[in-house]
């Protein structure tokens, strides 16, 4: 698991050496060469929020011991993106001198104050923009949750039918080995019933012969 941490650190690291190059670039630019430039590191940035979120389920995964170390470094790696996010959000809406003024032209003086407050309405609305790319992300992220928390619901809820249906076919089995049961205790009952009878039936036919020979042998001796 910290192999696949330190991968992704390494691509963190040459992505975000990449885009504060390119947020550096940014306010020298202009028209369409600055939209694709700021297309182009937004882009990264999305990139490395994700490794971020790679990053956090792999710290996830490593013991328990060995976690605060990872969990700092990725903190940091956190920070450094808010930092970048802060810095390409102030360039988007900078200009070098120089663009300035072949914006600006000659009224470069009278148009400073034109310029400022231009800036500051980007400012705000890319701060609402911002604002609602967060909200979509929290949306996305707890719709997410919401999915996975079903899909978990729906598995207890087959694991619970699965397991009455279980016991319901144990407790048939309970109802026919009792039934068995006691059709094995009638005839057994039965048996010894007929056992009982036949030792009295042969203890009666013992006694009339016994009885049959004591009088055979009296009236024997009394005929002589």
């Amino acid at each position: 698991m910290s192999s696949d941490f330190e991968s992704y650190e390494q691509d963190f690291g040459t992505i975000t050496a990449e885009v504060t190059n390119k947020i550096g670039r940014i306010p020298k630019l202009s028209g369409e060469e600055k939209t694709q430039l700021v297309l182009n590191v937004d882009k990264q940035l999305e990139e490395v929020r994700e490794l971020l979120e790679q990053m956090d389920l792999e710290v996830r995964e490593i013991p328990i011991q060995s976690r605060p170390m990872y969990n700092s470094r990725l903190k940091s790696y956190k920070g450094e993106i808010e930092k970048l996010e802060k810095d390409f959000k102030r360039s988007r809406i900078a200009y070098s001198d120089e663009v300035r003024n072949d914006l600006l032209g000659d009224d470069a003086g009278t148009s400073e104050n034109q310029l400022i407050k231009l800036r500051e309405e980007r400012a705000h609305l890319l701060d609402n923009t911002e604002k609602l790319e967060r909200s979509s992300r929290r949306l996305e992220a707890g719709y997410q949750i919401a999915v996975e928390t079903e899909q978990v619901g729906q598995e207890i809820l087959s694991n619970l039918h699965s397991d009455r249906e279980k016991i319901q076919r144990a407790r048939e089995r309970l109802r026919e080995t009792d039934a068995n049961l006691g059709k094995s205790s009638r005839i057994l009952t039965g048996m010894l019933r007929r056992i009982i009878q036949n030792r009295a039936l042969v203890f009666m036919l013992g006694a009339i012969i016994l009885l049959t020979i004591i009088l055979a042998i009296y009236f024997n001796l009394r005929g002589h």
